[in-house]
């Protein structure tokens, strides 16, 4: 269970760069791919396939497989569990051997690697009345652009951003700990300041721009896409102004100067009192408490930077129907009943993780703060609120692949470095953005 990004963070990582793999697999539009219809029958063999939960999480998972069936006793559900390493890669070859799991855990990048091919089932098709069960900023990241109001996967566990932060070296720095930062801008407001109070003990933040983009633009208001979704628009006044800010913080020290290109162990420099922002998610607060209790003591937690959207975003997981399985019936009932609100509370409360079901989310155990000091009970119920309020429009769209954000980083790096001018940066990042996206679409 590895926390990444404060933006981008799941229970399960998956690998990065897979529509560069597709394409060497050679698997193209899923157009041929018969869709299945439903019998009225829920009955049949099927599988389903997660990801990296074993053995953590095998009596969880398996009691609700046993709960179904006993319920469902005409079906048979073959679960298998595989590791993260080469999990898209293994997704494409199964995806061109006809042998993809009926029911399929998915993340962002791999919803997409074979939703825009046509290998998964739309689900708001199959139940129109689904979307209700769902948290709105949810039910809507499964949508593909171009295919109107399909989904194309049950939305399972879901992780908000929160902000976490030592106390003690906020007003170290002469900032208020009941006054966190609200807005991008202000943010980066506070690093200044504890960069010129610190005299180099300790950094504000990370510096890689892969944990902050594109949800750092989105929230200051920067049309990252068109509206059809076609078009990457992000090099804009606003977006230069952030890579601007960015390098200006970065020579002044507020950030590692080692974190901009590499990846530092994050938990580590903040539980080291080397750092003041921890990652923006509950888990870590989890995390801290275990590996370093006396900073956990002075770990204070709010809700998340929204700047001028007032929205959060969240990264989901999901589970994907195979669009041609064989019996739709008992995919489809066994991808709700697993996210379903009870199955969805019982998961959350043995990983940290939260409901994308609203009944879940509802549940007395996400909104219980404890004694308002503690900062994991208060994690856990600010991340819950957090959740009520997470829209489409802050969460990284599915044309923003792995692919994608590699690139957009490279050009960041080299202007925060200052080895070229930030318009230069982002106008260069656009180009190639739109250079992947129209390869895509060609595949």
């Amino acid at each position: 269970m590895t926390r990444s990004t404060p933006t981008r963070t799941a229970v399960a990582a998956l690998v990065a760069g897979v529509l560069l793999s597709t394409g060497a697999c050679g698997l193209s539009g899923g157009s041929g791919v018969e869709e299945a219809e439903k019998t009225g029958r829920v009955a049949g063999e099927i599988t389903f396939r997660t990801l990296q939960l074993k053995p953590a999480f095998t009596a969880y998972v398996q009691g609700v497989i046993d709960g179904f069936e006993a319920r469902y006793p005409d079906v048979k559900v073959r679960w298998e569990d595989v590791p993260g390493d080469g999990y898209n890669e293994k997704l494409v070859a199964d995806a061109q051997a006809g042998a993809l799991p009926d029911v399929v855990n998915l993340s962002t990048d791999s919803f997409q690697l074979l939703g825009d091919r046509g290998m998964l089932a739309d689900v708001a098709k199959l139940d129109g009345a689904l979307a209700k069960d769902y948290v709105p900023g949810a039910w809507e990241q499964f949508k593909l652009p171009g295919k109107g109001d399909g989904v194309y996967a049950y939305p399972w566990y879901v992780t908000p951003e929160i902000l976490t932060y030592n106390e003690d070296l906020f007003e170290k720095a002469g900032l208020d700990p009941a006054a966190p930062p609200a807005s991008v801008e202000q943010f980066f407001d506070y690093a200044e300041r504890i960069a010129a109070t610190s005299g180099g003990r300790y950094a504000a933040f990370m510096a890689d721009p892969k944990g902050r983009l594109p949800g750092d633009w989105q929230k200051m208001g920067v049309p990252v896409l068109d509206a059809k979704g076609e078009r990457f628009t992000f090099d804009t006044d606003r977006a230069v102004a952030w890579v601007e800010r960015m390098k200006d913080l970065y020579a002044k020290g507020a950030m590692p100067r080692e974190s901009l290109l590499k990846s530092d162990d994050i938990n580590q420099l903040y539980g080291g009192e080397k750092l003041v922002f921890g990652p923006g998610s509950p888990g870590f607060v989890k995390d801290i408490k275990r590996n370093a209790p006396q900073v956990y003591a002075k770990t204070r937690v709010a809700g998340a930077v929204t700047g001028t959207l007032g929205h959060i975003g969240i990264y989901a997981q999901s589970l994907g129907i195979r669009k041609d399985t064989e019996h739709l019936d008992a995919a489809a009932a066994f991808a709700k009943w697993v996210t379903n609100g009870p199955n969805q509370v019982e998961f959350s409360k043995k990983a940290t993780i939260y409901p994308s079901n609203a009944q879940g989310l509802a549940d007395p155990y996400f909104a219980d703060k404890g004694d308002g000091k503690d900062a994991e009970p208060l994690a856990r119920a600010v991340g819950a609120e957090q959740l009520k309020t997470a829209e489409l429009d802050a969460n990284t769209p599915v044309q923003w692949t792995s692919q994608v954000g590699d690139a957009v980083v490279r050009e960041m790096q080299k202007a925060i470095k200052g080895e070229q001018d930030p318009r230069t940066a982002v106008r260069k990042a656009q180009e190639e953005a739109n250079r992947l996206l129209a390869d895509a679409a060609r595949k």
